[in-house]
């Protein structure tokens, strides 16, 4: 029996490319001519290009182009300029941000200055090509949505500058790179708490896996109407057709309430912007109002506190509180602690001071004849006469 599926897209249009609407007010115009991809079509528009690109995003790609090129030639210093070496330890490599004795202050270039430069050079380029986003859709009549959805997702960014300077070091910031930054974040739930204790973190985790749901039953839906001209949204919600009335009567009968064809959208909106709202809020509440958020839930009745282990004082927990280092080469994300002002020796307090634990006397008593040679450890033992047996 011949079966519908559009898992991809099957007829493509070869025709003259389409320039799109003129646009009065911008300066320059757009660049190409427009071309098809087959690769493309199969799984949207075939036609690339014409784009524009504008004053805002000319120098977004520009300043986007600075801050790559600072990270990777970091990256490839620090394998001694080895192309081979930097391909290979590439998901490893990464430009650390400044020290914890630099506080907020310049560092220097090898020190975290680059880190500084390239972060700036970065967030310049996410904020211009914001800009040229807000643009293009004012200079199309379209409605803001898409630019203030992408300013969610630049707030969360902006959280992890913010964060640092609240609580004063440069040194809690991300490092680039793709495994460092993964063990940053680890050591960054450690060090307070453990962020799934963080309401905040909690409610991003659910609009995060929200979306998803969301997005898997919305495009599972489309494709489901397909056949009977459901991917024709616009049409279908301003003048619903069978494919919506279908697609809204499964969800009905499936879970008893349904979604419009136009409120999933609105849905689907709301739940991808909120996932990075409340990230950042999450990120900027932590070190700077809660210290951990493990006690944090402990005190309000979120988790249940773990058995008592230690008897620490809260001076002698402060001594423990290390700050992140970054990752040394080959290694693990490392801490600075304040060392002890005196280190007791364990086998002083059970031994004699005349005499030598029985572990070290008997090491000494097997170390002695190697220490001597294999000569002397094969001869036989000499009789106190001086005379050999």
């Amino acid at each position: 029996m011949l079966e519908y599926q559009n898992l991809f897209t099957r007829v493509q249009v070869r025709t003259v490319p389409e320039a799109g609407i003129p646009i009065e007010d911008s300066p320059g115009g757009r660049a190409g001519t427009g071309a098809f991809s087959y690769l493309a079509g199969k799984f949207g528009d075939a036609q690339i290009g014409p784009i524009y690109l504008g004053t805002a995003g000319t120098f977004s790609l520009l300043f986007g182009f600075l801050a790559f090129e600072i990270i990777g030639l970091n990256m490839w210093a620090s394998v001694g300029w080895d192309p081979v070496e930097f391909i290979r330890q590439l998901p490893w490599l990464a430009l650390e941000p400044p020290p914890p004795q630099y506080g907020l202050h310049l560092p220097p270039l090898q020190q975290g200055g680059w880190y500084l430069m390239a972060g700036f050079f970065l967030t310049v380029s996410i904020l211009l090509w914001w800009l040229r986003v807000y643009r293009r859709a004012a200079a199309l009549n379209m409605g803001t949505h898409l630019p203030w959805a992408f300013a969610s997702a630049i707030f969360l960014y902006s959280a992890f500058f913010f964060q640092p300077l609240l609580v004063g070091s440069w040194s809690e910031m991300v490092p680039f790179g793709i495994f460092p930054h993964l063990d940053w974040t680890s050591a960054f739930s450690i060090r307070y708490g453990n962020l799934y204790y963080n309401p905040f973190h909690a409610l991003s985790i659910v609009f995060l896996y929200g979306s998803a749901v969301l997005f898997a039953m919305h495009g599972a839906t489309i494709l489901a109407v397909a056949r009977l001209g459901g991917e024709r949204e616009i049409e279908q919600i301003t003048d619903r057709g069978t494919a919506a009335e279908r697609s809204m009567l499964f969800w009905r009968w499936t879970m008893g309430f349904n979604a419009t064809m136009e409120s999933i959208h609105r849905w689907s909106w709301w739940f991808a912007v909120l996932t990075t709202f409340t990230g950042g809020i999450g990120i900027l509440l932590t070190g700077t109002v809660v210290d951990n958020w493990y006690l944090w839930g402990v005190k309000h009745g979120l988790v249940s506190p773990y058995p008592a282990q230690n008897t620490l004082t809260a001076e002698q927990q402060e001594l423990l509180r290390g700050r992140y280092q970054g990752t040394a080469p080959d290694s693990f994300p490392t801490y600075v602690a304040p060392q002890p002002a005196m280190m007791l020796d364990s086998t002083a307090l059970m031994t004699p001071a005349d005499s030598l634990p029985a572990d070290s006397a008997r090491v000494d008593s097997l170390a002695t004849p190697a220490a001597a040679g294999p000569a002397a450890a094969k001869s036989p033992a000499t009789p106190a006469g001086g005379k050999s047996p």
